[in-house]
């Protein structure tokens, strides 16, 4: 395409441009622009008040007692892998980013020698039985406001259960499971 042809098809584009622009300010003065008062049609929104007036109490994990007799500890195994980039789970192993889990189950929270617990952990107090390693790893963050441990959590059931029966198999004499009464105990709460 030669200057010339691009300079007529230019110069048209920008006359377009100014009629456009020219027509619309043309318009804005023949007919102004008016606020209305109110709505031609009012919409009347009534607001509903809820059912119940107490406010939802927070999802948390269930109650996983009853599923550990019959938790997959290979799935558990399985599951855990996702946990080896910041745990070691052999006895004797050297702490990563976080502690070492052998022996975890029922072992006081925040006390392995030669790891350096956040404040809040370090500071929860109690130990890791089942009802707190499943809270934990339903939601670490809500569990433990404050602990640097950076992992969502495992939402499904199945999946607590089979890796607190993993971890319960790491040790020279894993901890009892939890007897029919402790089951019903904490299914009723």
């Amino acid at each position: 395409m030669d200057d010339l042809k691009f300079n007529k098809l230019a110069a048209a584009f920008l006359l377009a441009l100014l009629l456009a622009m020219g027509g619309y300010k043309l318009s804005e003065i023949m007919i102004p622009h008016q606020e209305l008062a109110q709505n031609s049609y009012p919409i009347e929104v009534t607001e509903v008040a809820s059912a119940s007036s107490e406010v939802a109490a927070p999802a948390g994990p269930e109650p996983i007692l009853a599923l550990l007799a019959g938790a997959d500890i290979a799935a558990g195994q399985k599951t855990a892998k996702k946990c080896t980039a910041c745990h070691v789970f052999k006895e004797g192993g050297a702490n990563k980013v976080g502690p070492v889990l052998w022996n975890v189950v029922n072992a006081d929270m925040g006390k392995i020698d030669g790891f350096a617990y956040s404040d809040v952990l370090a500071g929860f107090g109690g130990i890791w039985d089942y009802q707190s390693l499943n809270q934990f790893l339903y939601k670490p963050k809500a569990y433990m406001k404050g602990t640097k441990m950076n992992f969502a959590g495992l939402k499904k059931p199945s999946d607590r259960a089979n890796i607190i029966a993993y971890l319960r198999s790491l040790s020279a004499a894993p901890v009892a499971l939890p007897t029919a009464e402790q089951i019903a105990a904490a299914s009723s709460q």
